[in-house]
């Protein structure tokens, strides 16, 4: 079986970062037998293209590399100000016009607006572009603050990370969570933020790796959320006061204990739907919140979804019974 092609996007002013997205998801390759892709570069006068951080990238392809493409992706335009070329548009509209999967990244979502393929359509951008947005594009249907989005064979992404979050929910799509959940090991990120989440929702995780403000706390933490963790507990683990352990938590991770709590608690249940076959009673109570309503609440606040929708779309092996049932 062939590769599948994806084919991105560059641009003077492209960002670096967003360039070496879909290559570190789409590309990876440990040995393992995951889908195989090929990815490759275009510009709309092939050569030498300086990137947002003045490297020179050389690019071999033109347009025309788009017509053999799978999925197309556009990263974050450099000027969202700056309209399309009509080669350019030409080419993503033909694209469109072939149903080919064209993603958006960040502010490339500006780039699709402009060669109109987002008019009626759902679409998002980076939160701190949203005005400009929203006036330049005001039939598009502007979903401000979730991190990705989807209509139809069209796909845009918020701010940085969230283009991470897109490539590995559209891996995710073609070929189930193994396949996603191993690259995003080999990446080294959480392995599923669902597109629904805010964008700007205070995230559990330490703004410093080597942070030493809280020497083992948060590790023994996340080892034991069925407890009925409270911050005068983990003060004393921490052997802080309450105040001391308070203002030290903020630091550390950027927000409170019990969203931060709230938050580990569902990533943990995110795991174990996808991998096991535990009731919800019981993964309520293995991730320590009282009641599967808690449970519910939480998953509906933070990924838009019921643990049980979560849990038949992400849940391989529900997936496979489902099939073998069909």
């Amino acid at each position: 079986m062939p590769p599948i092609r994806v084919v991105v996007l560059t641009f003077d002013g492209v960002s670096l970062f967003h360039l070496s997205v879909p290559g570190m998801v789409f590309g990876a390759d440990d040995g393992t037998a995951l889908p195989r892709y090929e990815v490759l570069y275009c510009a709309q006068e092939p050569g030498l293209i300086r990137s947002d951080q003045g490297m020179m990238i050389e690019v071999k392809h033109g347009l025309d590399a788009m017509a053999a493409a799978d999925i197309i992706i556009v990263p974050a335009w450099s000027d969202p100000r700056e309209p399309t070329s009509s080669e350019l548009t030409a080419a993503l509209q033909q694209a469109n016009g072939q149903g080919k999967l064209i993603v958006g990244l960040c502010l490339g979502a500006f780039a699709l607006g402009h060669a109109g393929l987002l008019d009626g359509r759902a679409a998002t951008t980076h939160w701190a572009s949203r005005e400009m947005f929203a006036e330049r594009f005001p039939r598009t249907l502007f979903r401000p603050d979730v991190l990705y989005v989807a209509d139809s064979n069209i796909v845009t992404s918020a701010g940085t990370v969230a283009a991470i979050d897109c490539c590995l929910a559209l891996l995710r799509e073609r070929h189930g969570s193994e396949a996603a959940n191993h690259v995003a090991r080999l990446l080294v990120t959480p392995p599923h933020r669902d597109g629904g989440q805010a964008q700007y929702i205070e995230r559990p995780v330490p703004r410093c790796a080597n942070d030493n403000r809280l020497p083992g706390v948060l590790e023994w933490a996340r080892a034991n959320l069925a407890q009925p963790l409270s911050v005068d507990a983990l003060a004393e683990v921490a052997k802080m006061s309450r105040r001391t352990f308070t203002r030290r938590f903020r630091e550390a991770t950027g927000t409170t204990v019990t969203k931060w709590l709230n938050a580990e608690r569902v990533a943990r249940a995110q795991q174990l739907l996808e991998t096991t076959d535990l009731s919800i009673e019981r993964i309520t109570s293995a991730v320590g919140f009282g009641t599967p309503l808690a449970l519910r609440q939480q998953f509906a606040a933070q990924l838009g979804t019921s643990p049980s929708s979560y849990r038949r779309t992400f849940n391989n092996r529900t997936n496979a019974t489902a099939s073998s049932m069909a």
